[in-house]
């Protein structure tokens, strides 16, 4: 059952192109990734599917997200979508059939296969928030600190919890690990998720598992914010990048969508005229760029993209300190948030 659905997807994994040039033929690939429109095999550059990577947790290879609609999954959520397949005994018979392995018992097998969940619930990331405390003087402010984050004013959405519960899969035993706990919020202030980053007690980096990052409850449209967002705004990908460009623009509101495939459906205040979005230098990151700047400027939101000179925001923070930080955003906004937000930093 489940067993069978995890090594049917490990084994397409292995061979995560061939997969994608049968079943999403209308894509192609560009460096680590194929792209192609959905998952049905349309035309276009939305979905990407990472071809090369881990087993499993973050970048595992066979797991795809569309930037458009926030869905994600894997190969085996490709074969049946791609092929109009209703339930798993179809789809893993089809999957069989392109590795050339025999059909199994079909009484071993579950009838259907749900589409991939965000784990936990909204009531649940609430709990988790209210059990854990201010970070001020916690592993989750050596963390950060050690990332080169040293503004940590105005962030009551981030939180620590000493003992966070981590359990690798569902067949393993359970862990405690030191986390920084970010509050999911929708644009009322209202938390509806809940993002979890599990730490090394040392707070030197990330905890040594497979997954030290995992979202739970309501994310989709909704993010972890620092700030209450008005005419102008920042949004991008992760926690640790958005707190990289507060160190240089504290006073900006801003967002972290978790991914790029909720950075491409954040939702807008009704209030914003101008996004400036976090660009991540990957294909993921370009994909939600250019779906989130279409959507903005579809509802006359002026839409200005701010691209790191490395990897990301938190890498050049890290690099480069935060004076050539201020630099490299200061000829990449608009002049009248110039001294609003930086000059004023400075």
């Amino acid at each position: 059952m489940a067993r069978d659905a995890a090594e049917l997807a490990h084994r397409l994994a292995r061979d995560a192109e061939a997969v994608c040039r049968y079943y999403l033929s209308k894509g192609r690939r560009e460096g680590r990734y194929w792209l192609v429109g959905d998952v049905r095999n349309t035309p276009g550059r939305s979905l990407f599917v990472r071809l090369k990577g881990h087993e499993s947790g973050k970048g595992a290879a066979g797991k795809w997200t569309d930037a458009a609609s926030g869905e994600h999954g894997d190969l085996l959520d490709v074969i049946r979508e791609s092929r109009g397949l209703a339930n798993f005994r179809d789809v893993a018979d089809e999957a069989r059939r392109f590795l050339r392995l025999p059909r199994l018992d079909p009484e071993r097998e579950s009838t259907h296969r749900s589409a991939p969940m965000p784990a936990g619930s909204p009531e649940s990331a609430r709990r988790l928030f209210a059990m854990s405390q201010p970070i001020a003087g916690t592993v989750a402010e050596a963390y950060l600190r050690n990332r080169g984050i040293t503004d940590l004013s105005g962030i009551g959405s981030l939180r620590f919890h000493p003992r966070c519960y981590y359990r690798p899969d569902a067949w393993s035993s359970t862990e405690t690990w030191p986390a920084m706990i970010a509050a999911v919020t929708d644009l009322d202030g209202k938390i509806t998720g809940a993002h979890r980053t599990w730490l090394d007690p040392s707070g030197d980096d990330k905890a040594p598992i497979d997954t030290p990052r995992r979202a739970m409850g309501h994310l989709l449209g909704n993010a972890v914010r620092f700030g209450v967002g008005g005419e102008v705004m920042a949004a991008g990908e992760g926690i640790e990048t958005m707190l990289s460009l507060r160190c240089a623009m504290p006073t900006m509101p801003m967002a972290a969508a978790l991914s790029a495939a909720h950075l491409a459906a954040i939702l807008f205040p009704e209030t914003l005229r101008r996004l400036y979005i976090a660009r991540d230098d990957d294909p993921a990151g370009d994909g939600a760029m250019a779906t989130l700047v279409g959507r903005a400027q579809q509802v006359g939101i002026e839409a200005i993209t701010l691209s790191p000179r490395f990897g990301d925001f938190n890498g050049d923070l890290r690099t480069l300190g935060v004076d050539a930080l201020w630099a490299t955003l200061r000829v990449q906004i608009a002049p009248q948030d110039v001294a609003r937000f930086i000059e004023l930093a400075a």
